[in-house]
């Protein structure tokens, strides 16, 4: 992958932004298990933060998926995980499809308000029973004349309690097979039957989480975003740029781990040296730099493939898997732990 001076200027940007609007303040907003989302995503929206990927006709930059891949790494270093998420699912989760497949009135109406910052979207994807099994996903839509009624209920929503509208993917198709049954329809999150619930977590305060609870929620079948039917195979396309995203992210991160890593090495002390000058603690330092080196070469190729339009299923597959190791589970946590057990 090859950053351009436009690259830079826009991590500049973005770094700048954070630094001044966001880590200020993600102390308070940690504590409080949200943050005024409406206003950051307003002055990112000013500065043309929301819509990097998307046509100017739409409030966008029209640039290619790398510069918002740039500005997905650059949020990464925001000193919460929380806010960088709930900017993510507006950006690249809730917004792709919509911005791709949806109809001049349904980007107009929708799309337009959330690249400039004037409203907060979210994706209804995950249910009580229903998760990485999305076909398994049970939220479904009557039709009566020109609307489709809604009933159901999702789980783990980003931006659940604060948004204007939702990406929801829905069943409308009741003899379809399971893939074949779905479709993304625009609701607006004031429509009547719409109830929200906060879910209290123990990560991620900043990002509000809700389940959202859908009561013969009435919305137009013209809000459906491409054809009736189609949804699954959107919504499978819309996680390939959220994948991405997902793993662009949590690059600084992984590299802010190590760092610590080795500030508490130099500090701590064990049996009468620094626990730094242990070599075999250069050894696992040496080998989770350049894991995370590796990691990173993978997300750019895929990022560079997908500019190219290339299908990186494959690929944004296994940056989900690797980040996600890396991060917390078998890689950074349990090396990490030695390092520890060392003392």
């Amino acid at each position: 992958m090859q950053f351009t001076a436009e690259h830079r200027q826009l991590r500049d940007t973005v770094a700048r932004f954070v630094t001044e609007e966001i880590n200020p303040h993600v102390k308070d907003w940690e504590a409080a298990e949200e943050f005024p989302s409406h206003d950051v995503f307003k002055k990112m929206g000013d500065l043309g933060l929301l819509g990097v990927k998307y046509p100017e006709e739409d409030g966008g930059l029209g640039l290619d998926f790398s510069y918002a891949m740039v500005v997905a790494e650059e949020l990464g270093k925001i000193d919460c995980g929380g806010v960088p998420m709930a900017i993510g699912v507006q950006t690249d989760m809730c917004t792709p499809a919509l911005a791709r497949f949806g109809s001049e009135d349904l980007r107009k109406e929708f799309l337009r308000p959330a690249i400039a910052g004037d409203a907060v979207g979210c994706i209804g994807v995950s249910e009580p029973g229903a998760g990485s099994d999305v076909a398994a996903t049970k939220t479904w839509a009557r039709i009566d004349g020109d609307d489709y009624v809604i009933n159901g209920q999702k789980m783990w929503i980003t931006n659940g309690m604060k948004a204007d509208w939702c990406c929801l993917l829905v069943n409308t198709e009741p003899d379809a097979a399971p893939h074949k049954a779905k479709s993304l329809v625009m609701v607006p999150m004031d429509s009547p039957g719409i109830t929200r619930q906060k879910i209290h977590k123990i990560g991620m305060n900043s990002s509000d989480t809700a389940q959202l609870f859908f009561d013969d929620v009435r919305v137009p079948r013209r809000n459906t975003v491409g054809k009736p039917g189609d949804g699954f195979r959107m919504q499978m396309m819309q996680f390939q740029e959220e994948r991405l995203w997902a793993a662009a992210n949590g690059l600084p991160s992984l590299d802010r781990m190590i760092d610590a890593t080795v500030e508490y090495c130099r500090q701590r002390g064990a049996f009468g040296k620094k626990l730094i000058e242990n070599q075999v603690i250069h050894f696992r330092l040496a080998e989770l730099r350049t894991e995370v080196e590796l990691f990173r070469s993978l997300v750019w190729r895929a990022v560079e493939d997908y500019v190219n339009g290339e299908d990186v299923t494959r690929l944004a597959s296994m940056a989900k898997l690797k980040g996600g190791r890396l991060s917390l589970s078998n890689d950074l946590f349990e090396r990490g732990q030695s390092f520890n057990d060392c003392d």
